[in-house]
C-alpha cells in the first residue's frame, strides 16, 4: 500500500490516514480482504496517537497503553484496485478504564463510505496485564475530557 497521512486542524478530534490499494491487499474475488480493513483502523489508530505525542515508544517508556479488547466493523462496499481510501478516525469517548475508538474508510473519488469500524480498547499495565485509569495527560491528548 502506497501510504501518506494528512490530518485536520485539530489532529486531538479527527485523523485522516490515506492510501492506495495495492495487489496484495485483493482476496480471491479482487475485493480488499476483510482483514485489511482492520489493518487500515489499527494503523490509522497508530498514526493518530502518536500525532497527538504518543507513540507506541512513549506508552511503553510509562510502562501502560491500550490494548483491544474488541472490533466491531460493518462493510458497506468493496474497495478495489487502486482505489484511493480516506480512513478517518476519532476517539468517541473514554471512561475510566477503555476508550472508545471509530472509524469510516472511504473512497475518495465518490466519497463513499466503504466501511464503519469500531474499536474498544482497554488501557493496561504492561508490567501485570491489569486494567489501569486511563491517566488525563493521554485523554486530554485526545481532546477528552472525563
Amino acid at each position: 500500500m502506497n501510504q501518506t497521512d494528512n490530518n485536520q486542524t485539530d489532529v486531538r478530534l479527527e485523523y485522516l490516514h490515506k492510501l492506495t490499494v495495492e495487489e496484495e491487499a485483493l482476496d480471491e474475488m479482487n475485493h480488499v480482504n476483510n482483514l485489511v480493513f482492520l489493518q487500515w483502523c489499527l494503523k490509522s489508530a497508530g498514526l493518530h496517537s502518536k500525532r497527538v505525542g504518543w507513540s507506541s515508544t512513549r506508552y511503553r517508556e510509562l510502562g501502560f497503553g491500550f490494548i483491544v479488547r474488541s472490533h466491531k466493523i460493518k462493510y458497506k462496499i468493496p474497495a478495489l484496485l487502486g482505489d484511493e481510501i480516506v480512513v478517518k478516525t476519532w476517539v468517541a469517548g473514554m471512561e475510566r478504564f477503555s476508550s472508545k475508538r471509530r472509524y469510516h474508510v472511504i473512497r475518495q473519488r465518490d466519497g463513499r463510505r466503504l466501511a464503519e469500524a469500531e474499536t474498544n480498547w482497554v488501557f493496561v499495565d504492561f508490567k501485570s496485564g491489569e486494567l489501569a485509569e486511563i491517566p488525563e495527560q493521554v485523554s486530554s491528548a485526545f481532546g477528552i475530557g472525563r
